[in-house]
């Protein structure tokens, strides 16, 4: 590990280095945008946002989804600066490494693996029971290993043929949403063929009807705001795969401003068809708010529609997933600080052994939610809930301290292929505005157990890399 003061201070180079170690810069902006698109898509919006509007109500679900917004915005315009500055595979650790310090990248290594290894498990599990709908007699676990078989190969196949497939898979998530967003918003405005229309809401009259705006107080909001947040997580990978994109200088930034404006149309137009449509009393879990719409409006056969398109969306997180593991694990050896054998990359520059680890990791987290899903899965999940904030922390930390680096040493920021707005302010309160929703989260009796497993998470790895590296990454600093 160098995080030597060099690598910070050199201005980023406009043309695409070449790719480190032998992975390979075969992806451009458009599979960067769905690679995003397919990591945050998934579960959060289709099932858990009714759960957001029986809380937040009407207009708080909005609110609170325009907040989370706002904070992908501001993440992602660090996390821009970054990754053409360090256009690594699996590149946060390294931002935190070189511009913290080498334990801060360690801990959010191994963070932000343990979030989406923990997420494979589950979306294998939640798509095993799904599958039950048309295939009741055969267990769960054997459409996970169909699963988990399927997204290991387009993993193993090579980087752009992963990315093409995400390409797909996030296609599919979209023209769900798109079609809800027309349909529904179409139904809003009084045009409902395919139904009766008779008690179908006009405009946003269930915005006054259903309870008030904000049914449980502004209180509401912010707790939902939280959940929100972990909704939006996966906007950050494309700095993971910023060491696999050609032209990174061009294509990162491309990226990140489409995937900012995509989530804002998608996710708050889709909350705020769903607010106007359906009445935050008869909002929850039971039933996919997207069903709701659909049915509503006419749409034959929404639930078997709506139960492939969920299916979809969380193989794709878990593509998603897999992919960043892999990679986290890759960028780990590279440093030195995991087993070298997880840098071995096959022909077509695919660490094939961190693969199959993560993968394996994914299975245990199946396993331990079947065997103990009131212990070891629990502890899993609350650490990946508070990892996903902890890693967004970490970004706009190390967008900080690079970029205050770069000018003390004289460094022209004018010269930049891309360069975060608004500095400080903009790191500082995505900062404060992550850091206040984990101190909220003390506040919440669902969540809590995310702050007793989670920072104790955190403390180990520090004291582990303190244990095993510390000597070496002082001595490498003094060299």
């Amino acid at each position: 590990m160098e995080p030597s003061a060099r690598v910070i201070l050199e201005p980023p180079q406009a043309s695409s280095p070449p790719a480190e170690n032998g992975l390979r810069r075969s992806m451009g902006a458009r599979h960067l945008v769905m690679i995003a698109m397919g990591g945050v898509i998934g579960s959060g919006l289709f099932l858990s946002s009714g759960y957001t509007i029986s809380q937040a109500g009407p207009l708080g679900a909005v609110i609170a989804y325009l907040i989370g917004s706002f904070v992908v915005y501001l993440v992602m315009t660090c996390l821009g600066e970054l990754a053409i500055a360090y256009p690594v595979s699996g590149a946060f650790h390294i931002y935190a490494a070189r511009s913290i310090g080498p334990a801060t990248g360690f801990a959010t290594a191994w963070l932000y693996w343990l979030c989406w290894a923990v997420a494979i498990g589950s979306e294998f599990t939640a798509s095993g029971l799904l599958m039950r709908r048309w295939f009741p007699d055969i267990d769960v676990w054997v459409w996970c290993i169909i699963f988990a078989a399927l997204l290991f190969g387009l993993n193993a196949i090579s980087s752009k043929f992963f990315g093409e497939s995400e390409f797909w898979f996030a296609i599919i998530k979209v023209a769900a949403i798109i079609a809800l967003i027309v349909l529904g918003g179409a139904a809003l405005f009084g045009f409902h063929p395919l139904s009766s229309g008779g008690d179908h809401p006009f405009l946003f009259e269930n915005f006054n009807t259903s309870g008030g705006l904000f049914p449980n107080g502004f209180t509401g909001v912010l707790v939902t705001a939280l959940a929100v947040f972990y909704a939006f997580s996966g906007s950050e990978l494309i700095g993971v795969a910023a060491g696999e994109t050609s032209d990174p200088a061009t294509n990162i930034p491309k990226a990140m401003r489409s995937t900012v404006i995509r989530l804002l149309i998608f996710f708050v137009g889709a909350i705020a068809v769903i607010a106007a449509t359906v009445p935050f009393e008869q909002t929850g879990l039971d039933e996919s708010p997207f069903v709701t719409v659909f049915s509503s409006i006419g749409i034959p056969y929404a639930a078997d529609i709506m139960n492939f398109v969920i299916i979809t969306a969380l193989l794709s997180a878990g593509n998603s997933g897999l992919f960043s593991c892999a990679r986290m694990l890759y960028s780990l050896a590279d440093e030195g600080h995991a087993p070298r054998k997880l840098k071995k990359l096959t022909r077509r520059g695919i660490p094939l052994v961190a693969l199959s680890v993560s993968m394996l990791g994914g299975l245990a987290s199946l396993i331990s939610s079947v065997v103990a899903p009131e212990t070891v899965y629990l502890v899993l999940v609350s650490v990946a809930g508070f990892a996903v904030v902890g890693v967004w922390m970490s970004i706009t930390a190390s967008h900080f301290f690079h970029r205050r680096a770069f000018v003390r040493n004289g460094g022209n920021v004018a010269e930049l292929p891309y360069r975060a707005p608004f500095f400080p302010l903009v790191p500082i309160l995505a900062f404060s505005l992550c850091l206040i929703s984990l101190i909220g989260i003390a506040f919440d009796p669902n969540q809590i157990a995310a702050l007793y497993f989670g920072i104790p998470f955190v403390g180990a790895c520090y004291a582990f890399f303190y244990f095993k590296y510390g000597r070496k990454s002082r001595a490498s600093e003094k060299a």
